[in-house]
C-alpha cells in the first residue's frame, strides 16, 4: 500500500556559492553602478551650474553679514568677492557646481554603493550597517550645517585681529577654500560619536574603559578640535570642542544602558530554569 500522506520538505539553507558571481559579472554590476552615479552627479551638477547665483550667494551671506568695517571697501559699499584671472570666475562656477552636485546627489550614489556592497554582507551585518549608514549622512550634514552658522564667528576673529589699519580684500577661491575646510572639518568631527559608539557595540572600547579614559579623552578632543578647526579662533574651538565632549558623554550613557539590558536578558535566561531542571544546553 502506497503511502500518500505528503511528507514535510526538508528546509536547506541555500548553497552560499550558488550566490556568488564571477569577476566580470562583478565588473559589470560595478559599471552598471558608477553608470547611474555619474548620471545622478551630472544632473546635479547641471542644475548647480545654472543656479550658481544664489548658490554662491548662500555661500557668501556669512561674509556679508560682517561688520562693513571687515570688507573691502570698509565705506559700508556692497559686500564683493574678487578675482584675480580671467579664466577665475567660470573656475569657481565649475567649482562651486561640483561641489554642490556631489551633496546632493550623495543620496543617489551612496544607495548604489550600498547595494552593490550589500550582497558580500551578511545578514546581521547588514542590519547593523544600514543604521549606521543613514547616521553617518546625518551626521555629517549636521556638522556643516553647523558649520555655516559658525562662520562668521571664525570670519570676524580672522579678518579683524590685524586691527583697524588693516582691511582684507578676498578673493573668491581663498573664501570658498576656507568655506569647504570649515564644512569638512565640522563633518568629520561630528562622525566621532558614531565611531566610539561602533566601537563600543562590537566590544572594542567597552563601557567601563571609555570612562576611565575620560579625563585623557576631553585632553585629546581638545588638541584635536584646536588643530582640525581652519580659523583658530577660541569661539569656533568651543563650537567644535563641547559638541565632542557631550557626544562621548552620550557614547558613555548608550554603553551602559546597553550593558544593563544585556545583563538583565542573561538573568531572564538563567532564571527560567529550576534548579533540579535540566537545561537545553
Amino acid at each position: 500500500m502506497t503511502d500518500t500522506t505528503e511528507r514535510p520538505r526538508s528546509r536547506r539553507p541555500a548553497d552560499p556559492d550558488a550566490s556568488r558571481m564571477t569577476l566580470v559579472e562583478h565588473l559589470t554590476e560595478l559599471r552598471s553602478r558608477l553608470v547611474k552615479s555619474v548620471i545622478a552627479l551630472s544632473i546635479a551638477t547641471i542644475a548647480a551650474f545654472v543656479f550658481f547665483e544664489p548658490i554662491l550667494a548662500f555661500l557668501q551671506r556669512p561674509f556679508c553679514d560682517l561688520p562693513a568695517n571687515l570688507r573691502f571697501p570698509p565705506d559700508g559699499g556692497d559686500c564683493q568677492l574678487y578675482v584675480t584671472g580671467i579664466l577665475d570666475q567660470f573656475v569657481i562656477r565649475m567649482r562651486v557646481a561640483i561641489m554642490t552636485g556631489a551633496v546632493v546627489s550623495a543620496p543617489v550614489w551612496l544607495w548604489q554603493l550600498w547595494q552593490f556592497v550589500t550582497p558580500g554582507l551578511h545578514q546581521r551585518e547588514r542590519r547593523w550597517a544600514v543604521p549606521f549608514v543613514a547616521s553617518s549622512i546625518v551626521l555629517f550634514a549636521a556638522g556643516g550645517v553647523f558649520a555655516y552658522y559658525t562662520l562668521d564667528n571664525g570670519l570676524q576673529f580672522l579678518l579683524g585681529v590685524g586691527g583697524e589699519g588693516i582691511t582684507s580684500i578676498l578673493t573668491v577661491d581663498k573664501y570658498l577654500g576656507f568655506v569647504s575646510l570649515m564644512l569638512l572639518a565640522f563633518g568629520v568631527s561630528f562622525e566621532f560619536p558614531l565611531l566610539m559608539l561602533f566601537l563600543n557595540i562590537v566590544g572594542v572600547t567597552p563601557t567601563a574603559k571609555l570612562r576611565r579614559w575620560r579625563r585623557g579623552m576631553y585632553f585629546g578632543l581638545c588638541v584635536f578640535a584646536a588643530v582640525i578647526t581652519p580659523s583658530q579662533d577660541p569661539m569656533t574651538f568651543l563650537l567644535m570642542w563641547v559638541p565632542l565632549v557631550l557626544s562621548y558623554e552620550f557614547v558613555i550613557l548608550f554603553g551602559r544602558i546597553r550593558d544593563r539590558m544585556r545583563r538583565g536578558r542573561d538573568t531572564e535566561s538563567t532564571d527560567q530554569w529550576s534548579d533540579d531542571e535540566v537545561s537545553p544546553l
